[in-house]
């Protein structure tokens, strides 16, 4: 079994096998516990609800590989979600055209991208930290919301956005193609490009990165930048998925897509942690999630479930290194 992981590890990189293992496992365990499990139904049903889950889980990685984290991605998704639901309301609300929802997508990924650059102002001049700039980002859209809609939802927006949030193309739902492309936006962003790189020297060591003439400012500034816009894409898909937007909605995705960063092997001190292994993470925790209710039980089990999943990743990860240590202590 050591062989077995060992040379996996070499062919896929190290971060990858927690997530495979994983996958393998959880098939395994409810396709022989359920026999409706292995069906075109349960991979349907997991193809429509990874995607609102996985853009999220996209906008919370930069902020991780830098050292830093976004708590206000929920709330950036649904004040975006918000400005196009209000641009549709005033351009006749159902018999809005297509040009009123394009201009509200632009005003949507602006605002996102306005709630990032305002927290990668504010970190990166005054090095306060992530935690504590964007918690206080999160209460400030979270209020503004509440304001605005006065604890509401508002609703009634054109036909032709349905398809967005349940249509499909050539048998794929089309969420899941927009989060397909941005995974692999993403992985290129990571891989391919200078702020890739930059975005992994910081989180390795912000200081180092300085002195070898990073401009980390900018990089801060534009990771968090991205990070809001990709919450607006997210904002977009939960408003034609639910054709409802309201402040609230999806406000337990916020733990769950830190879950899914750590089990897809991304260091949460930053500097290191890839787009690929991540989205295999978000494959196994909707399969788990799947899996518990054809089994009968509530979302609310599935959470504590992910939870668990957590505590015993990071006690595998435990084992593994002190694994490591001892064998390089007697080789």
């Amino acid at each position: 079994m050591t062989v077995l992981v060992e040379s996996f590890q070499k062919r896929f990189g190290s971060e990858m096998a927690g997530p495979f293992f994983a996958f393998i496992a959880v098939m395994i365990f409810f396709g022989v516990a359920s026999p409706q499990f292995l069906s075109q139904a349960t991979f349907g049903s997991v193809a429509f609800q990874l995607p609102e889950l996985g853009l999220l889980t996209l906008a919370m990685l930069l902020p991780i590989l830098t050292g830093g984290l976004n708590l206000a991605i929920t709330f950036t998704a649904n004040i975006a979600g918000l400005t196009v639901a209000w641009v549709l309301q005033a351009n006749g609300g159902v018999d809005a055209g297509p040009l009123a929802f394009a201009l509200g997508c632009v005003l949507a990924l602006a605002a996102g991208a306005a709630s990032g650059v305002v927290m990668g102002l504010v970190i990166a001049y005054t090095r306060a930290h992530p935690i504590l700039v964007s918690l206080s980002m999160m209460i400030f859209l979270r209020g503004l919301g509440e304001f605005l809609t006065r604890g509401g939802d508002v609703s009634g927006f054109p036909d032709f956005i349905r398809p967005l949030g349940h249509g499909s193309l050539l048998g794929i739902p089309v969420p899941l193609i927009i989060f397909i492309v941005c995974v692999l936006i993403w992985h290129l962003l990571l891989t391919r490009m200078k702020l890739g790189f930059n975005t992994y020297m910081i989180g390795s060591n912000i200081e180092a990165a300085r002195y070898s003439g990073v401009n980390t400012r900018k990089v801060v500034v534009l990771v968090y930048t991205l990070s809001g816009a990709m919450c607006a894409v997210a904002g977009l898909i939960m408003l034609a998925r639910f054709n409802s937007v309201r402040v609230g909605h999806g406000e337990s995705y916020l733990l769950i897509t830190v879950l899914a960063c750590f089990l897809g092997g991304v260091n949460p001190f930053g500097g290191f942690g890839r787009v690929i292994p991540v989205f295999v993470a978000l494959v196994v925790l909707q399969l788990l999630s799947s899996g518990l209710n054809l089994m009968g039980a509530n979302q609310h089990l599935a959470t504590a479930v992910w939870g668990l999943l957590l505590v015993g990743v990071m006690f595998l990860r435990w084992v593994a290194s002190h694994y490591k240590f001892f064998n390089n202590r007697k080789g």
